[in-house]
């Protein structure tokens, strides 16, 4: 069969959440066009500052930012320090795959807009476990960052009380979980939705079967509803309020805080800023292409198509020439993980979206990233995953 894309974008059906409409443009250029022609941006701006006037000068912070040191995070930082006035409280969940160059960029950011910082690093040991359960399970190893992040950062609104939680762009802008006629909140229902794969915390602890304690995953859960109402909480998409324009957005930050791009893997060397943070990008990436014939390349060629800064022959030859490349940086994964190749391509085939067929044959090699060589390696010697039967004994993987 056949698989299906998008008549303006090169965006395939095998994308979770796209629709098509009669003419065969997708549900994400329909939200883009909505966007374009639709939204009066100067009235979501008096919109913002009416907002924002509700919790400016109330506590200790005005507002938490989430950060990760990326463009997203980066830019809407210095729009909350710069533009608006706010104090806020960083909050950065450490998911153990940040690159070296995030630290010289987020020490630069943090001296140059003055602001306070907060920084969480959850177990290692529970880490892994997460990673290749998620793995098993959804075909994502991600689990533990999506929900971190997220959940971590409310629970720290509650502890800070703190009840603005200011985010970067919609989710609309490259998906359909919402468009952009509505008003996206960040709350427990949008990360239900879009965020934790399908798997709260409790159902996490459960699959674990006892590998992981259930106090050390209090981090991933998301926190009660009641205690969000009691300090009046908003969780807010600064998407919603400013017209997003990733590539407007980085040239702010590099030309305001120094902010360097560098190398990813999987991706054209002119998309510098793409996702620059995460050492594990390239095996996302990677691992969407195996799941639904797509990858990162795609991704930022459609954006630019949308944008009208490519057109759809240029966007499919360079998606062509850049997706599927097995990424070097799955070595190390594979060793954290304990797993063969085989092991985890036939993990993610579990979960392969018709009428995506992967074709291991026609996988080439990525090029090694010059930072590589200085990314953590350490080994642990405990086992992860299920206990497993070796020379008659059982080894115990435990925390």
């Amino acid at each position: 069969m056949i698989m299906k894309y998008c008549k303006r974008c090169i965006l395939p059906e095998t994308h979770d959440t796209i629709m098509f409409n009669d003419e065969g443009v997708c549900s994400v250029c329909q939200q883009i066009d909505y966007r374009d022609s639709r939204i009066d941006w100067e009235e979501r701006r008096v919109m913002l500052d009416n907002l924002i006037d509700e919790y400016r000068n109330k506590g200790e912070y005005d507002c938490i930012v989430p950060f990760s040191g990326g463009k997203d995070s980066t830019f809407q930082l210095w729009y909350v320090v710069r533009e608006l006035g706010l104090k806020p409280l960083v909050v950065r969940f450490d998911h153990w795959g940040y690159r070296p160059l995030v630290a010289q960029n987020n020490t630069r950011t943090f001296k140059l807009l003055g602001t306070d910082v907060l920084q969480f690093t959850p177990n290692w040991h529970v880490i892994r476990e997460l990673m290749l359960e998620s793995l098993k399970r959804r075909g994502d190893f991600c689990w533990h960052c999506h929900t971190g992040v997220y959940a971590h950062t409310m629970q720290i609104a509650l502890r800070y009380n703190t009840p603005l939680i200011i985010w970067g762009e919609t989710l609309a802008e490259y998906a359909s979980w919402y468009s952009y006629d509505e008003f996206e909140e960040v709350d427990e229902k949008r990360f239900n939705r879009a965020m934790n794969l399908g798997i709260t915390a409790d159902d996490m602890y459960e699959f674990l079967g006892g590998r992981v304690s259930k106090r050390d995953l209090y981090p991933f859960a998301y926190p009660d509803r009641k205690d969000l109402m009691r300090i009046k909480c908003r969780s807010i998409c600064l998407g919603n309020f400013i017209k997003w324009d990733t590539k407007k957005q980085v040239e702010i930050i590099k030309r305001e805080l120094g902010w360097q791009g560098q190398e990813v893997e999987g991706i054209p060397s002119e998309y510098d800023y793409e996702k620059i943070e995460c050492q594990w990008l390239g095996i996302r990436d990677y691992c969407k292409y195996i799941k639904r014939g797509y990858g990162r390349t795609n991704h930022l060629a459609c954006i630019d198509i949308r944008n009208q800064r490519l057109n759809r022959e240029q966007g499919w030859k360079m998606a062509q020439e850049y997706d599927g490349l097995r990424p070097a940086s799955l070595d190390l994964m594979l060793e954290f993980l304990q797993l063969s190749e085989e092991e985890f391509v036939n993990i993610l085939l579990n979960h392969q979206v018709a009428p995506w067929q992967f074709d291991s044959s026609k996988v080439k090699r990525g090029q090694v990233l010059k930072d590589m060589e200085k990314w953590d390696g350490t080994q642990v010697e405990l086992p992860v995953g299920p206990a497993q039967k070796h020379d008659k004994q059982e080894v115990k993987a435990y925390i």
